[in-house]
């Protein structure tokens, strides 16, 4: 059964993450402990025999191997490889998830567009939406081990009152060496094409949009069959497998406590700090090595999230409920198509019917949440500028005879001083004294005249090094 916890961080509190560290159903503590006591347990097996077993000399030549082994093991790209193959995973693993069928929208189309309310309209529309059941339970046996222990045969899927006698008879007759999950789709057309013919389905628009929901439904089902076929190819699991283990089969040997070398301390030069390495004079020997054992924690751990998301349809504590959602599907959807079918409540007015702006009422845990202003757009409290030159509306395109003006950006802004604010900067102006930005009157020149006597104006005025220009 899936593990939900959302309940319990609904809100962002003082240990609300901690709190989970104590579950043990679905936890990295129930997928990892034989790991990490096997681990814990080789670790200690080689500590003992390097204190206990082993002369100096065997001592000496060990160390060497250790810091040897060490070493190495940092060369193995473990994070890189590891953390791009469990987002991969995780991906894979919600895409699966998003294409199990559901026949919500389906059922609700077939209620809409399929009438009659004698025994047969109503048999018609409860095969209809059997028929779409039993192709995700046909599928749903090729991909879920739990419903194949469900359903391990035909028979039980008939005595299930997926399917009948006739139509098993008719199922096992069709000869095919593929999976035949898709024959009772096209026993939904060809009945949905009956019932127009009949009279049942009113109009083609109502068969068209029947038939597009039915398409939709025998597509998630197809690529759910497909996420099954195609997996991840084995090569990239293969390699992540041996980058992890591989590291922490020679941290086993390069991370143990080993003694330095009597009268050659110096020679010993330390390796990066922060890890167990082999101790130099004054280092702290420890006989339990916690980082190691927090890493081998991480990085197993890691692995092991891999590893159970990979293939959701197991029996995983997290896996996905398939019976569950089977169960639902049939209930809900025969539910819609039988006896929902016209079975409306009165139309009545609503309590708002004369009220220009309703308010719904809040109660008193949430009635501070109604003297929040409405949110209106991030820019709606923004000050504008006072000065009414700022607000004139002038041409957004230039005169195509007229050269185009220089965009000033803020590399030239910082030459030009803060007060540069002029979209139209003259190359002639570079070498000139600065003046008062000539930007407004510009501006309300442009708008106050035009054609060939204000572009005649402005090129005047840039020529001359005018302050400012008068109408």
């Amino acid at each position: 059964m899936t593990v939900s916890y959302t309940l319990k961080v609904a809100e962002a509190r003082f240990g609300a993450f901690s709190g989970l560290l104590l579950r043990w159903r679905g936890s990295i503590y129930k997928l990892l402990y034989k790991e990490f006591l096997l681990f814990g347990a080789l670790y200690a097996v080689l500590s003992v025999t390097y204190r206990l077993l082993l002369t100096q000399e065997q001592k000496h030549i060990y160390a060497q191997v250790a810091r040897y082994c060490n070493r190495s093991a940092d060369l193995i790209p473990l994070s890189f490889v590891l953390g791009f193959y469990v987002t991969l995973v995780v991906n894979r693993w919600w895409s699966q998830y998003t294409s199990i069928p559901l026949p919500d929208q389906l059922m609700c189309v077939i209620s809409a567009c399929v009438h009659g309310v004698d025994q047969s309209g109503r048999l018609l529309r409860r095969t209809l939406i059997r028929y779409a059941n039993l192709a995700s339970v046909l599928v749903l046996r090729s991909v879920s081990t739990r419903v194949l222990k469900r359903f391990p045969t035909m028979e039980h899927v008939v005595d299930a009152g997926f399917m009948s006698q006739e139509e098993r008879r008719k199922f096992e007759s069709l000869k095919s060496d593929f999976n035949k999950y898709w024959v009772p789709c096209v026993w939904f057309t060809n009945l949905a094409a009956q019932a127009r013919r009949d009279g049942r389905i009113r109009d083609d628009i109502s068969l068209c949009l029947i038939l597009e929901e039915l398409n939709k439904y025998r597509a998630k089902c197809s690529m759910l069959f497909h996420y099954d076929w195609i997996s991840i190819p084995l090569v990239y699991t293969q390699v992540v497998t041996i980058a992890v283990y591989s590291f922490f089969a020679l941290s086993l040997v390069g991370r143990q406590f080993v003694e330095p070398e009597t009268g050659s301390a110096k020679l010993q030069e330390p390796l990066e700090p922060g890890k167990e390495v082999s101790p130099a004079l004054g280092d702290l020997d420890m006989f339990v090595p916690l980082t190691t054992l927090l890493q081998f924690f991480f990085y197993a751990g890691w692995l092991k999230v891999a590893e159970q998301l990979i293939n959701p349809f197991g029996e995983d504590d997290d896996d996905f409920e398939t019976n569950q959602l089977i169960d639902r599907n049939l209930q809900v959807s025969l539910l819609s198509v039988d006896d929902m079918y016209q079975n409306l409540p009165p139309a009545e007015k609503d309590q708002y019917w004369d009220e220009a702006q309703p308010q719904p009422p809040y109660t008193v845990a949430t009635a501070a949440e109604s003297l929040r202003p409405s949110f209106l757009g991030s820019t709606f409290n923004l000050r504008m500028s006072d000065d009414p030159e700022q607000c004139l509306q002038v041409e957004a395109s230039p005169r195509s005879d007229l050269p185009a003006p220089a965009t000033q950006t803020p590399l030239l802004g910082r030459f030009l001083g803060a007060g540069a604010l002029s979209p139209a900067v003259s190359l002639r102006n570079f070498g000139r004294a600065r003046a008062a930005p000539r930007t407004p009157h510009l501006l309300r020149f442009r708008t106050e005249l035009g054609g060939e006597e204000a572009a005649s104006r402005i090129d005047e005025a840039e020529e001359s090094g005018d302050e400012a220009l008068e109408p």
